[in-house]
């Protein structure tokens, strides 16, 4: 099959990710500097939010959406052996999402649109912003119909046969994407945009706050499920070996998907507004969703045992040694867990009612958020570029050195700045400010070391983002030729039958949308049930 345009397509996708990537890795190095008061002339809270706002939106909403769709087109057609449906309608989809960045940025970089990237009202922004990000996720649905299209022909021209986990997993990712924008799309559509524009002089905070929740936490889910098909799919083979189990890694992208849906009000903890036995039934949903975390842990740690001792490890540990440290996908699975471990128990705090309340609005939360997402999700981004770069481009990978060196200054200098973060947290220190400085005060002035190490940190991470789009560069200019196609991991016992629950979407849909109606159908509802107090928007 000549897929030369379906490679295109997703170098296209990851070019857009990854610049945007770039230009947000040193804002977030600006940051840290600003924050610590260390430097008085580059002082400035306006450009701070205006910094932290366009950081936040170009890493959590820009490179994440469009790595996403880039690797789900290029993994759908290689492991279905099947062209990307309707090229005109997924092309079209890249170009709405793209024209949404380009508006939403606009605002962002003016100043005009400092609300941070969960932008809660009353803080009101440019409507630019809105417009753009109500784009981008329009964009982003075409990418989820061109996915369910592709796995429903494959469906139905392999009848009864297991569909490849791969697209299995993308295809998760698609639906999980469908239900939980549906949150930020009804919020932005009905109450954001028509207040930006003054089409409506009030808003209700809770409601907003409310429906935000909705799509909140699923969208770490739909950020990490390439990360975990990169570790299921992916890293047995690169690894030398094989998976440990094609049902249980089926199983952990299901219920990752109906769990992690029909929660999110943990974020919610400190609101009034929702009562305190959602507010429980929320966080018993939240345990519920490490399972597939667990099991993923399990599963993969099993398949690279099997690699290492296919590989000539001996002994209980031995395996470890035996493994390609040397290949960027399988370096890049081992620093993932690691930071997943810290990052994990960080979000079994955030997670805990009565914890959470210490924790909540202070440094702690973006020392975790940066830990599990800036570090387990896009080291894993990482990876998967380095290796699904020279397929695309047709050149070989400029240097596997360098490609390896960056991915351990990522990991040091992520463990660097996020330590401090969550003792500064510990310590009192509260977020979402642009100052730490508060009058030479005792125990601010304790802050000031770790302050000290984050800038650190931040440094190490601006060299390695450095190291990352120089490698990609050079080799998307390289003379070279390369021919190679992505190679999938086989399950060490061939998978010849599946039960339908483990092959099919239909019945999930229906359980998520029995659970999406008991977690948030009457806390939505309460807001046009009672009477609520609208809050006028507040420029920034």
């Amino acid at each position: 099959m000549d897929n030369a345009v379906e490679k295109k397509l997703a170098l296209s996708h990851f070019w857009v990710a990854f610049g945007a990537f770039a230009l947000a890795a040193v804002m977030g190095l600006y940051q840290v500097i600003e924050r610590s008061g260390f430097f008085g002339f580059l002082e400035s809270r306006e450009v701070y939010y205006a910094s932290v706002s366009t950081h936040g939106v170009l890493m959590g909403f820009v490179l994440t959406t469009f790595f996403i769709m880039g690797f789900g087109y290029y993994v759908a057609t290689s492991s279905l052996k099947l062209p990307v449906w309707n090229k005109t309608f997924a092309w079209t989809g890249f170009a709405v999402a793209l024209l949404g960045v380009v508006l939403a940025a606009l605002p962002l970089l003016g100043g005009a649109a400092s609300v941070l990237y969960t932008f809660y009202p009353p803080m009101q922004g440019h409507p630019l912003l809105y417009i753009g990000a109500t784009l981008l996720v329009v964009g982003s649905w075409f990418w989820c119909v061109s996915m369910i299209v592709m796995y429903m022909q494959w469906k139905k021209a392999n009848p009864d046969q297991p569909v490849p986990l791969a697209m299995f997993a993308t295809t998760a990712n698609a639906i999980l994407w469908l239900w939980t924008s549906a949150g930020v799309a009804i919020e932005v559509l009905f109450q954001l945009i028509p207040l930006a524009l003054g089409w409506i002089d009030t808003i209700d905070p809770g409601l907003s706050r409310t429906l935000f929740a909705w799509t909140l936490h699923p969208i770490v889910y739909f950020w990490l499920i390439p990360t975990y098909t990169a570790f299921y799919c992916l890293v047995p083979k690169q690894a030398g070996g094989f998976l440990f189990s094609d049902e249980m890694a089926r199983a952990a992208f299901i219920i990752l998907v109906v769990f992690s849906l029909p929660i999110g009000f943990h974020h919610l903890y400190m609101d009034p507004g929702i009562s305190h036995g959602w507010k429980i039934l929320h966080a018993i949903g939240t345990f519920v969703v490490t399972l597939p975390t667990f099991i993923t842990g399990f599963t993969v740690i099993a398949s690279l045992e099997i690699a290492g001792r296919l590989n000539g490890g001996k002994g209980l540990f031995g395996w470890i040694a035996s493994l390609p440290w040397s290949n960027p996908m399988v370096l890049a699975i081992i620093l993932a867990l690691l930071m997943l471990i810290f990052g994990g128990f960080g979000g079994l705090v955030n997670a805990s009612y009565a914890m959470n309340a210490m924790v909540h609005n202070t440094a702690w939360v973006p020392g975790h958020f940066h830990l599990i997402f800036g570090g387990t999700t896009v080291i894993m981004y990482f990876g998967i570029a380095y290796y699904f770069w020279p397929v695309l481009s047709g050149k070989p990978l400029f240097s596997n050195a360098m490609a390896i060196k960056q991915l351990w200054t990522w990991f040091i200098g992520m463990s660097i700045m996020t330590t401090p973060w969550h003792i500064l947290g510990l310590l009192g220190q509260p977020r979402r400010i642009d100052s730490v400085n508060y009058n030479n005060n005792l125990l601010t002035l304790s802050w000031e070391p770790y302050e000290a190490v984050m800038i650190f940190g931040g440094a190490i991470l601006t060299y390695s983002a450095g190291l990352l789009i120089y490698n990609l560069y050079k080799t998307q200019i390289s003379n070279e030729s390369y021919q190679g196609e992505i190679e999938y991991a086989e399950p060490i016992h061939a998978v010849n039958d599946l039960p339908n629950y483990l092959n099919s979407f239909k019945i999930w849909n229906i359980v998520i949308a029995v659970f999406m109606l008991i977690a948030f159908g009457y806390p939505i509802l309460q807001h046009f049930l009672m009477e609520t107090f609208g809050s006028s928007r507040w420029g920034v």
